[in-house]
């Protein structure tokens, strides 16, 4: 999906998968945050040779989005969504839908993005966990897509169909060149996702950011064009976490003398969300109302976009591999030699609280704790200049009382959550401990 371009590349080596942080149990983590959005750098993509389409991608990879509590709307053949009627708490291989996937691809010309209902399906095409990918299980995913309709509504540009065997439908090529791209992540793809939980309120405001990104093109008039630098797969998911408060949009459609300096990029921005959801860099209020979209955040959804339960996760491609090679690339964009993605990106794996949801509560906890202790006054903050019109110091009033009512609620949120996990987590011990020791 990328070209690439050799001034920003670091880390050209074949990527590892195998770290910390490899799923864990998706119950669990959603009896907690029912409502979650996740942001993943998918590796390049490399088919082998002499079955099927001839798919390799280069070297930037790809992304997509997970939205666990919104749906595909059932009541159109045009990808559009909305908010799950319930949230159904199951295991990751459960056939229960309780989300969607979302992908961008340059394949489509009346559509920005497509649709995938249900998690275990988007990422692993159905298949378990933990087991390899076979000719046969490559076809029925294929299959099972078809059945879904994930294309259904959908056209693709015509030059995608020029290698189409004869023998063909469109319809069954457009399923053929795009698995493991746009579903059955995991097929042919190593990920890395940030996961952010969110309210219902934000769901609700990225459901409509999304759809709203999709309709220009719907009816065909207007054909949708991708662009690595001015409109990409990362830039409609930075933006609908930017619907959301997470942080600011970025502009697509630049000028691209502009935007070839300044584009996101996969691994790039699991960093970049990583470290915003999780690294405040001053909580201090006076500081903190500086954050446009922070304090947008706090306003319109009673949220932070450093939020407990933001973690992540890496996934290796299914092992053993009939049709995918899995020795795959996976670069940043970045300066050469001063670089400092890289040691942020092993910060996250090396550090517990990114990747396990006890230690990110307990992390959590601490820092409120800290943020409580560490309360000014706020006639000692309204002292600096900038609030000395009457206007400006109403305005930071709000914030402020606004600002620690937060975290005093967070504060009671986390250290409830906290111990419910923790209970569960005993709960789970025990009950393993009396199978061990029960006769067979």
């Amino acid at each position: 999906m990328w070209l690439p371009v050799a001034i920003w590349l670091t880390a050209c080596s074949a990527e590892h998968f195998d770290r910390p942080g490899a799923g864990g149990d998706e119950a669990l983590y959603t009896s907690v945050y029912p409502y979650y959005a996740e942001f993943c750098a998918l590796s390049q993509i490399m088919k082998k040779p002499g079955f099927g389409a001839d798919i390799r991608g280069e070297i930037g990879g790809h992304s997509v989005l997970y939205l666990n509590g919104a749906c595909r709307d059932p009541g159109t053949d045009y990808p559009t969504l909305r908010l799950c009627d319930s949230i159904a708490s199951a295991p990751a291989d459960d056939t229960r839908v309780d989300g969607v996937g979302l992908s961008m691809n340059d394949h489509f010309s009346n559509a920005k993005w497509v649709a995938t209902p249900g998690r275990a399906f988007f990422y692993d095409g159905g298949l378990r966990r933990n087991t390899g990918l076979t000719h046969a299980d490559y076809a029925l995913t294929q299959a099972r897509a078809k059945q879904l309709g994930i294309y259904r509504g959908v056209s693709f540009h015509p030059r995608f169909f020029d290698d189409k065997p004869a023998d063909v439908s469109q319809e069954d090529y457009k399923y053929e060149v795009s698995i493991a791209t746009d579903y059955a992540i995991n097929f042919g793809r190593g990920r890395f996702c940030a996961r952010v939980p969110v309210t219902r309120a934000q769901m609700a405001r990225m459901v409509a950011f999304l759809n709203a990104q999709n309709e220009p093109y719907r009816d065909g008039s207007k054909v949708f064009e991708w662009s690595v630098f001015q409109d990409n797969c990362i830039h409609l998911a930075h933006n609908a976490l930017a619907a959301a408060g997470v942080w600011p949009e970025w502009p697509i459609d630049q000028p691209l003398v502009f935007a070839i300096f300044d584009f996101p990029v996969p691994k790039n921005e699991f960093v970049d969300l990583m470290r915003r959801t999780n690294d405040p860099p001053d909580l201090d209020p006076s500081a903190l109302y500086n954050d446009e979209s922070a304090v947008r955040s706090l306003t319109q959804f009673g949220q932070l976009p450093w939020i407990p339960g933001a973690l992540a996760e890496s996934r290796p491609p299914r092992l053993p591999n009939d049709v995918y090679d899995t020795d795959l690339k996976m670069v940043f964009y970045d300066a050469p030699i001063i670089g400092r993605y890289q040691g942020r990106f092993d910060t996250i794996f090396n550090s517990p609280r990114y990747f396990d949801l006890a230690r990110n509560l307990e992390y959590f906890a601490e820092l409120y704790r800290q943020v409580d202790a560490d309360r000014k006054p706020i006639e000692t903050l309204l002292g600096d200049i900038e609030f000395q019109a009457p206007a400006a110091r109403q305005r930071f009033t709000d914030f402020y009382h606004r600002y620690y009512a937060y975290v005093d609620a967070q504060s009671t949120v986390v250290e409830t959550k906290l111990a419910e996990l923790k209970a569960v987590q005993r709960a789970d011990r025990h009950l393993s401990t009396l199978a061990q020791a029960s006769p067979r």
